[in-house]
């Protein structure tokens, strides 16, 4: 904006930024899809193989949960980034390397590029567990707390309707048979 055009009372509106718009559900399906198909094409291991499928299997399962607590809180985000982004990104590292080299030569300590991946996986799969849980802990507190209503209203402690008379009060207790008569053989 120049000395004119502030005088002259005009503004030039500042350029934004283009920002992209956050995943969605489909998004994150797509993405799920993708590493499958790569790890296919790629000859992955078994082994990595099974626990991309954990991971994959807990985020469809997590994704229809995150509408409740939010696409955008923290943990939406993380299930988002894991199959967007960190899964992807740590598949792609280990797969660009000569497969045999990959899983026979310790690359950090004693460690293979196999096995710093597996670690990686593994935290990403205790990761979208914990998330799992955590998405479905409302739900779940909500049975404990219905449970106990139940409880309350019509199990050992609560007064059945049955014993109740017509006036609303409780009617007398029975009485029972206290004679001693008994025949002597």
């Amino acid at each position: 904006m120049g000395i004119l055009d502030w005088l002259s009372g005009r503004r030039q509106e500042p350029e934004r930024p283009d920002i992209p718009a956050p995943p969605t559900e489909d998004d994150v399906r797509a993405a799920l899809v993708e590493v499958a198909d790569s790890l296919s094409k790629r000859n992955a291991p078994p082994i990595v193989r099974a626990r991309v499928q954990r991971i994959s299997t807990t985020i469809e399962q997590t994704l229809p949960r995150l509408r409740d607590i939010g696409l955008g809180s923290y943990d939406g985000y993380s299930v988002m980034t894991t199959a967007t982004d960190y899964l992807p990104e740590a598949l792609d590292a280990y797969l660009r390397l000569p497969r045999q080299w990959a899983d026979t030569r310790p690359i950090e300590g004693y460690k293979t590029a196999l096995m710093i991946l597996v670690e990686q996986l593994d935290l990403l799969a205790a990761t979208m567990d914990k998330i799992f849980d955590a998405a479905n802990r409302a739900d779940a507190q909500a049975l404990i707390a219905h449970g106990r209503f139940l409880e309350a209203k019509f199990g050992h402690g609560a007064q059945s309707t049955m014993d109740v008379g017509e006036s609303g009060t409780t009617p007398p207790s029975r009485p029972t048979n206290t004679s001693t008569n008994t025949l002597d053989l």
